[in-house]
């Protein structure tokens, strides 16, 4: 075993001077050592309590920090996730809208192809329906309007333009509408200008055919009668002696043997009896010829033929006598008649279908 050492103080060498310190000044500063190191101590002590406080304050924040951020970071991948779930749902949904949409941009360009289509045949049966009526009703007006020339009657024509113009109304087209008032001026102008199908000239020339053989010509001296001519028997007294009617008769007779007057025609009076009667045949026949000509709707030739007969009346007839004159009368009624007798016309109408027709 090994010598305990001795203490320190023994241990000094023996040649080393032996120092000596005084034991006051040495016990105050090992003193004051001692209260420095607890000092010392103690304030570091205090500053690793305030370390470690610091320390554990700092990792519970940190410790707080971390579960924060391990919570938020959770949150955020819970939020990615259900953000990516939604995204995906949205891009499913963003797929299916455009095939849809594909699909009904599809379905609407087949629809309004198949509307083009269905326009297109409305319009081309539009067309053919009008160009069917304006056909149709040009036939029925043009034949209408024959009939009206033939028989010089305009009802028949009237009643084509009314239902025409029904017709055209039931249709209801606005490019129609410049023939539906074509139609209308056309009737205006017809009913204005009618004149009862002719009958009253009709009749005139009756009138006149039944009064020919009852007409006095110039030459026929024994029916001449009235108060101005000279000619006539005096009326003999009812109440004169027999004598003086015996010599009154015997006057007249005398007086009407013999007629002094101032002729302008000689060829009437110079007309044998037998000629006098063709004279009133060929005047018939010429009323005849008038009457053709109005039914036939010849107005040049019953005017013509109006102004033989006038001749002849005025040549050969006696102008004194009232049926004579009520004979000139009348042919000169029927020649004003026929004068302004126009045949029915509808061109407005015809021009206005030709348009029509034209698609203008």
């Amino acid at each position: 075993m090994s010598q305990a050492l001795p203490p320190p103080e023994e241990r000094v060498p023996d040649a080393a001077p032996r120092i000596v310190v005084p034991v006051a000044a040495h016990g105050s500063a090992a003193l004051g050592a001692l209260v420095l190191s607890r000092i010392f101590f103690g304030l570091l002590a205090l500053l690793t309590l305030i370390a470690l406080v610091l320390v554990l304050v700092l990792w519970q924040k940190v410790g707080g920090m971390q579960e924060q951020l391990a919570r938020q970071s959770g949150d955020s991948l819970a939020q990615s996730l259900e953000a990516r779930t939604l995204a995906r749902q949205a891009n499913e949904t963003v797929r299916d809208t455009a095939a849809r949409l594909a699909l009904a941009e599809g379905r609407l360009a087949e629809v309004a192809l198949q509307r083009s289509q269905l326009e297109e045949l409305m319009q081309s049966l539009s067309r053919s329906r009008d160009e069917n009526l304006v056909v149709d009703i040009e036939s029925t007006l043009r034949l209408a309007l024959q009939q009206a020339q033939a028989t010089g009657n305009v009802e028949p024509l009237l009643a084509a333009l009314k239902a025409a113009d029904v017709r055209i109304t039931r249709a209801a087209q606005p490019r129609l509408a410049p023939l539906q008032r074509a139609i209308q001026r056309d009737a205006d102008r017809l009913r204005a200008t009618a004149s009862s199908d002719g009958g009253d000239a009709l009749q005139k020339l009756d009138e006149l055919m039944r009064g020919v053989d009852d007409l006095p010509t110039l030459n026929a001296v024994a029916v001449r009668r009235g108060g101005a001519n000279p000619w006539q028997p005096e009326p003999i007294p009812a109440d004169a002696p027999w004598w003086e009617r015996l010599l009154l008769t015997v006057r007249g007779e005398a007086r009407s043997l013999v007629r002094v007057g101032r002729i302008e025609r000689p060829e009437a009076v110079l007309l044998a009896p037998d000629q006098t009667f063709f004279l009133r045949e060929n005047l018939k026949l010429k009323l005849l010829n008038i009457r053709l000509a109005l039914l036939s709707r010849q107005a040049e030739t019953a005017r013509s033929e109006l102004t033989l007969v006038a001749g002849s009346l005025n040549r050969y007839f006696d102008p004194a006598s009232r049926r004579v004159q009520m004979a000139a009368t009348l042919l000169q009624q029927l020649q004003l008649q026929v004068r302004t007798a126009e045949p029915p016309r509808v061109d407005e109408t015809l021009a206005a279908l030709a348009t029509a027709a034209a698609g203008r």
